[in-house]
């Protein structure tokens, strides 16, 4: 069985670690080897998990970019095997368009373009954009694969 072209919210839960409400894309549109491309409209929830007293702060449309890149991960992962354990290391030369973005009516568009990586890290371009195609966020994000994080002991 071959990777879906498109998924759904629920498809999309069942190939990232965040599911319930703390899976904020909605919609696979179109992906390949080297990019993606989701839309959602969880930002408009009012039960969206990174929702403050604040509201819906722009600096949480990296963890948009984030779960398009898990995504995609998955999606490349070979048949039959899982996906590649993965956390975002850094993320670099992010330029943020708006304040807040609880307040931005349609959807939200999330690309990711794969520009490099191996089996120990990808560095992906990413973009998120509202429907009349202004730039919301952009910039750079490091994923770290296969690396376990540091266990505190007791």
């Amino acid at each position: 069985m071959t990777a879906p072209q498109t998924l759904d919210r629920l498809g999309i839960a069942r190939r990232i670690p965040h599911s319930g409400t703390m899976c904020l894309l909605d919609r696979l549109v179109s992906w390949d080897e080297q990019a993606i491309y989701c839309t959602t409209a969880t930002h408009t929830h009012r039960d969206n998990p990174l929702r403050t007293a604040s509201g819906l702060l722009s600096p949480n449309l990296i963890e948009y970019a984030a779960q398009a890149m898990a995504l995609h991960g998955g999606l490349l992962a070979a048949e039959g095997s899982e996906p590649s354990a993965g956390f975002l290391a850094s993320a670099r030369n992010v330029r943020l368009g708006v304040e807040r973005l609880d307040d931005i009516a349609g959807e939200l568009h999330v690309h990711a373009q794969r520009l490099t990586g191996d089996s120990s890290q990808v560095l992906y371009q990413f973009a998120v954009k509202d429907t009349a195609g202004r730039s919301l966020a952009e910039g750079r994000a490091v994923v770290v694969l296969n690396t376990p994080l540091a266990m505190e002991s007791t």
